[in-house]
């Protein structure tokens, strides 16, 4: 027995072989004996695994015989088949004490050697009557069948290893996910500590130097934040549950998008950010997250699109579609490397190490799923890289319209 396994272990890898109920059928038309079986023979027991029954035997798969009772325990010991036509006129089994037991007159046994060259057990076949069992292709069938048996039970093993392996990592990976989850909370709260204590140093501190050490305090403490904040959405969408929206009848959008683009252009003071924003309507939307989806795409094209060249930020939203995208010229995405930009921990192009964890694109591609949009990206040289949000606007009534914001065409260097 393999260690580890059980017989009932082996029993029931014999019952999940399609072909064995069909095997001993074949098995009991070409011998012409009616009850055939594989049969787990160890040192100590004897178990049906499967069983075809035409003579009411009494045998189902599970049920045991005295091991000492059978010839199946000298096949186990030398390991060879055994044939026997007649029992009344062999000379071996005239006076054997297993066929007076169980009244057969015909019996034929083949020894099921696993791949590795153990012993599993026997295919079997009497019957009450004799038969004509001297015909070598009977033989040479039945030892065929056994080898069958034998590799597909190597098959089911490593079947059963694998799926216990896949289990064990997909458990492994949710207690991970959690791990980050609950450590990436914690570590928030650490954080929002430092800043309201750097918020209230500002208020106290006078020096222009220690000012600037706490202008330092605070910008690490809102990338840390940031840092966290895509984990804790990585762990949550990984976990099953999404990046958690909260719709809201939102005038504010425009506002918000307008407040994430001013804080990348302080970032990047040296480049130049286009703007066209044409939101006409109150949107159903969480606008905080797509803001921090603006915040990744827009981050993304000042850093790795040409410096010399506009990145271009459009918005337009109406009563039934709202569209934002962001496009920068510069290096030209492959069509073979887009789907894997949206994977987590992605890189761009270039092998160059850069800030963050690669989770931007991912959790953005997140925020438009929950929204119930789309997050897509084009990329030529003549065009450039576009990467564009789109959703509906019409999935709930919205509220009284608002006068259309005019339409923008912010420059800013």
């Amino acid at each position: 027995m393999r260690i580890g396994r059980s017989i009932a272990d082996d029993v029931a890898a014999i019952s999940r072989i399609d072909a064995v109920p069909t095997l001993l059928q074949v098995v009991a038309r070409t011998t012409g004996l009616r009850f055939a079986a594989v049969a787990r023979v160890t040192d100590s027991s004897w178990t049906a695994c499967a069983v075809y029954d035409l003579i009411d035997f009494g045998l189902k798969p599970g049920g045991e015989l005295d091991l000492e009772s059978t010839i199946c325990n000298e096949i186990r010991q030398h390991q060879k088949a055994v044939v026997c036509s007649h029992v009344k006129v062999d000379p071996y089994f005239a006076t054997h004490h297993t066929p007076k037991l169980y009244g057969f007159e015909s019996y034929i046994s083949i020894p099921i050697l696993r791949l590795d060259g153990s012993f599993f057990g026997t295919l079997c076949a009497l019957d009450p009557l004799p038969a004509k069992l001297d015909d070598p292709n009977i033989l040479k069938t039945l030892e065929l069948f056994a080898q069958l048996i034998s590799a597909q039970l190597d098959i089911e093993e490593q079947l059963e290893e694998k799926n216990a392996a896949l289990l064990e990592a997909q458990e492994n990976t949710l207690l991970r996910e959690r791990f980050i989850a609950v450590l990436g909370h914690d570590l928030r709260n650490s954080l929002q500590a430092i800043g309201f204590g750097t918020e209230l140093l500002k208020e106290r501190l006078a020096e222009a130097r220690a000012l600037k050490i706490v202008r330092s305090i605070e910008l690490s403490s809102g990338r840390m934040t940031e840092l966290i904040q895509n984990v804790l959405d990585f762990a949550r969408g990984r976990l099953g549950g999404g990046v958690p929206i909260t719709l809201e009848n939102d005038k504010r959008l425009a506002d918000e998008l307008r407040h994430v683009i001013s804080e990348v252009q302080s970032a990047h003071v040296n480049r130049v950010i286009d703007v066209k924003m044409n939101i006409q309507f109150p949107m159903i939307c969480d606008r905080h997250r797509i803001a921090q989806l603006l915040g990744n795409l827009l981050s993304n094209a000042v850093t790795h699109g040409a410096i010399d060249r506009p990145v271009s930020v459009i918005a337009r939203g109406d009563a039934e579609n709202f569209e934002l995208s962001v496009t920068n010229i510069g290096a030209v995405i492959a069509a073979d490397k887009v789907a894997q930009l949206f994977q987590p921990f992605s890189r761009s192009n270039g092998d160059t190490p850069r800030p963050g964890l690669g989770l931007g694109l991912y959790i953005s591609a997140e925020i438009a799923k929950a929204h119930g949009g789309t997050l897509e990206l084009s990329s030529s040289s003549e065009a450039g890289t576009c990467f564009t949000f789109r959703m509906p606007t019409n999935r709930a009534a919205p509220a009284l319209l608002v006068e259309p914001v005019q339409e923008l065409g912010l420059r800013s260097r």
